[in-house]
């Protein structure tokens, strides 16, 4: 049987040459798919299939990440056409005046959160808010055109910005009015004994 034998020059083995250089360097095998990162100290192959998979994950996080840096819309309709705030269920609406009033109406607790409550009317988002004539006073959005004064000085159901339809079929219409209404007052409240509207029209004319 004939062997192979290195072969000598000069009392010293003599190999291939590549196949030399390629132990001396490190290299790496060379699979299918594979790309090779070679280093004088260790041989080590990365396939293609890796370096997607790690990318594919790195694109993924960032894409996480911006998506939950990114303002959520929470503008919803309450009951009585009110302006709300829409919890993480995506159902539940909460009318804007109960947001942040310490009481979790959210099965979460978001509507009372830190980061929405803890610089009121500044953290709230703008749909939540109506800012009165005076710069000093604001409301909850749902309180305007409710018929109450909630302003003080009646801007949030007779001002420009209010912007308050007419006095419906449940309301009667008188200006000015006394104590906490403004234009309007309940027709529950005609013909009570109290007097509601300066000119009494509310015990005289009105009916409930």
């Amino acid at each position: 049987m004939n062997k192979t034998h290195p072969q000598r020059n000069g009392g010293v083995a003599t190999f291939d040459s590549t196949k030399a250089f390629s132990e001396e360097r490190g290299a790496c095998p060379s699979p299918p798919f594979c790309i090779q990162v070679c280093c004088p100290s260790r041989r080590f192959c990365i396939s293609a299939a890796v370096l997607l998979v790690l990318a594919a994950t790195v694109a993924l996080a960032v894409a996480l990440g911006l998506l939950l840096r990114a303002p959520v819309n929470r503008f919803c309709t309450a009951s009585n056409n009110r302006t709300g705030f829409l919890c993480d269920n995506g159902v539940t609406c909460v009318p804007a005046s109960l947001v942040c009033d310490r009481v979790s109406n959210c099965r979460n607790g978001e509507d009372e959160q830190e980061r929405l409550c803890g610089d009121l009317p500044h953290s709230l988002p703008g749909y939540l808010v109506f800012h009165c004539s005076n710069p000093r006073y604001w409301i909850y959005a749902d309180q305007r055109c409710d018929g109450m004064n909630d302003c003080g000085d009646c801007s949030d159901e007779m001002g420009t910005l209010a912007a308050c339809p007419p006095c419906g079929s449940e309301w009667w219409s008188c200006s000015p009015v006394l104590y906490e209404y403004c234009s309007c007052v309940p027709r529950r409240l005609c013909r009570d004994g109290v007097q509601h509207c300066f000119s009494w029209s509310d015990e005289y004319i009105c009916r409930p």
